[in-house]
């Protein structure tokens, strides 16, 4: 059987991250590289004009307005006590494994505590959770389909309501476009409040190009993706587990298998209020699968991209989803 050129990549091997990221002085040059590739521009005024002053000389006084900003300021790296050389061990380490990473085990390999580690991984899941929210990675087009299907996050409980419907339990929708060969390109993890038409209609037009052939199965939710601008396909499965072997499903119901077992061994357990992290963690990471080279480099990039997020502000994001 032939190998799948994506799933045998090198990637980024720990002794290549060293020799590009192994000090201080390298994290601070890519940073500044990948947040003024052209230079140094005043956040302020946008003057290019500039001294360094402050101890060690880090930090950046535009001649103009006089504004005096550091490297990090603005960015998702915002007063930060830890290291820049911690901050790329853990963008290291969080996209190297299509499973990621456990706040316990990031804290052991960079040597500080669960919380440190916990803010730290809270913070980079944000970092992808607004780029892949940010409306410029649509998925889907004209020379592509998507496959649909519901899901929910959470573990079965003894007694109780099982199902749709189920006390804590966090509905999404999952989405998996496939290409002109019929394999999976990228994918989409949308948490919803209930699975509901409107619900699917504004996600389809928020993330989703219209004009899509998108294939679901008969719940009546899905009769949102044709007010939202897609050419809908409803196939009726029927339910219970011989549901899920439908061949239209295919990559569908693997990718929900796949993101399942993910955040089951990886995380074991997580608070629901993070759940769109965690899903859109691992969609960031299976978007980006095809350059696993790049793929730490891309995720510094958005993160100089990034607001700051201070943990009240991570916790005020937490109540709107």
């Amino acid at each position: 059987m032939a190998r799948s050129k994506t799933q045998f990549q090198k990637g980024l091997s720990d002794v290549e991250f060293q020799e590009i990221y192994g000090t201080e002085e390298q994290c601070r040059n890519a940073v500044f590289r990948l947040r003024w590739p052209d230079g140094f521009r005043c956040p302020a005024c946008g003057g290019t004009r500039h001294c360094r002053t402050g101890p060690n000389k880090r930090l950046f006084q535009c001649t103009d307005c006089r504004r005096q900003t550091s490297l990090t300021a603005g960015t998702i790296f915002d007063n930060t006590k830890l290291p820049l050389t911690t901050w790329f061990r853990a963008m290291h380490l969080v996209t190297r494994g299509k499973h990621g990473i456990s706040s316990l085990e990031l804290g052991r390999c960079l040597g500080v505590s669960q919380n440190a580690a916990h803010r730290i991984l809270q913070k980079l899941m944000q970092v992808m959770h607004e780029r892949e929210r940010d409306g410029r990675h649509r998925i889907g087009g004209f020379l592509s389909a998507v496959q649909m299907d519901d899901a929910y996050l959470g573990g079965e409980h003894n007694g109780g309501k099982r199902g749709r419907g189920a006390a804590g339990k966090t509905p999404f929708v999952a989405v998996v476009e496939t290409g002109l060969d019929g394999r999976p390109q990228r994918t989409l993890l949308q948490v919803v409040s209930g699975f509901k038409k409107t619900e699917v209609e504004t996600m389809c037009r928020n993330a989703i190009e219209p004009g899509t052939v998108a294939v679901s199965d008969g719940l009546s939710c899905f009769r949102g993706c044709g007010s939202g601008g897609l050419f809908h396909i409803p196939i009726t499965t029927g339910g219970g587990r011989a549901s899920t072997k439908t061949a239209t499903f295919s990559w569908v119901n693997t990718v929900l298998a796949n993101v399942k077992n993910s955040l089951l061994g990886t995380h074991r357990w997580f608070s629901r209020k993070h759940a769109p992290r965690y899903l859109a963690q691992f969609q960031w990471r299976f978007n980006r699968r095809f350059n696993l080279k790049e793929i730490l480099t891309r995720l510094a990039y958005a993160a100089v991209r990034t607001p700051p997020m201070p943990a009240h502000l991570l916790k005020m994001a937490e109540s709107r989803w």
